[in-house]
């Protein structure tokens, strides 16, 4: 019986806030330890390329360290952004998280109409490498330095053609970001394919490319193709005879492609903090820094902050280099 104004104050406050738990979603309400069951981490291209390789040895990694599977799952299509939907729409809840690369933020700095905005609807988690590319040119062209491709392509502005794995891809940005940078005009030639681009390239009927380092090293290493530089802050592990590009004539030049670790945007922090926690143990072993080292990547963690300003600048800077070179996106 309620007999008092106090066991009635109680009880009442005690219904009230049964009332609230029970309007907040049921992932919300769970106190359970995270995780609970299996993670899924959805690479947003093909099987078989760097972005899921590296999935695969961090799903492994991590899901030791959490106790639960991490399962890779492939969702590839329309340049990642199929696979990046489908994560950025999950529920926030940890249990769906995106291997996400530079790519999310050339999509969009392209003029793409995306399901999903990349900066509001995904939660940045860690980043977890950096690789340069390469900048390498065939054999037919008279350029056996950096130094002499700058020079040659502001004697013939338009005249030194270079490929592409597609329009607004980072090998096509990425390039341009080259030219910006050392005032040259270039010829874009887009292919359905790096591999395409290679065999051009090779074949003398491309003059220019700026591959990653793991797709080219055959090739410079078997004498098919010049490398010039690469256009990371150091020298690459898997070709240290390479000079960077400011040590071959383009001071302060920096290009990296990075990958990392993101999920829905309103995961729990206690998550987030976890996930984080966890990403930068799985970096600081020795397996891990070696299968990054064997494709020319640096283990970069970081705070979940810094990598969402990685992020936001990525985006800016993508941008502003599409107006300024007049870059025609389909």
């Amino acid at each position: 019986m309620l007999d008092s104004p106090a066991a009635y104050a109680l009880t009442r406050r005690h219904a009230l806030a049964l009332g609230a738990c029970a309007l907040l979603p049921s992932w919300s309400r769970a106190q359970t330890p995270w995780p609970q069951r299996p993670i899924k981490l959805i690479v947003p291209f093909a099987a078989g390329g760097s972005n899921d390789s590296l999935a695969r040895l961090l799903g492994i990694k991590l899901g030791e360290r959490l106790g639960q599977p991490v399962i890779v799952e492939n969702k590839g299509g329309a340049g990642g952004t199929i696979g990046t939907e489908f994560v950025a729409k999950a529920a926030p809840d940890g249990y769906t998280l995106l291997l996400a690369s530079t790519s999310i933020t050339t999509n969009a700095a392209a003029g793409k109409k995306l399901p999903y905005d990349p900066v509001k609807d995904l939660q940045p988690i860690g980043l977890i490498a950096q690789s340069p590319l390469v900048i390498v040119v065939s054999n037919s062209l008279k350029a056996n330095s950096l130094r002499e491709l700058i020079a040659l392509a502001r004697a013939k502005p338009g005249g030194i053609s270079y490929g592409s794995a597609g329009t607004g891809g980072t090998n096509h940005l990425g390039t341009e970001l080259f030219a910006s940078a050392a005032k040259v005009q270039l010829m874009h030639v887009p292919y359905k394919g790096i591999s395409l681009a290679f065999n051009d390239l090779m074949g003398g009927n491309l003059q220019m490319l700026v591959p990653s380092v793991p797709s080219a090293i055959g090739q410079i290493q078997g004498g098919k193709i010049r490398a010039l530089a690469v256009t990371g802050p150091q020298r690459s592990p898997l070709a240290p005879d390479i000079p960077t590009a400011s040590e071959a004539g383009l001071p302060g030049f920096r290009l990296e492609v990075w990958f990392g670790l993101l999920g829905p945007a309103d995961m729990p922090a206690s998550v987030v903090k976890r996930l984080n926690e966890e990403l930068h143990a799985v970096l600081a072993t020795a397996e891990v820094r070696e299968v990054l080292a064997r494709e020319s990547s640096t283990p970069r963690p970081s705070t979940p902050e810094e990598l969402g300003a990685l992020i936001r600048t990525d985006l800016a800077r993508w941008t502003q280099l599409i107006k300024e070179r007049g870059i025609q996106v389909d």
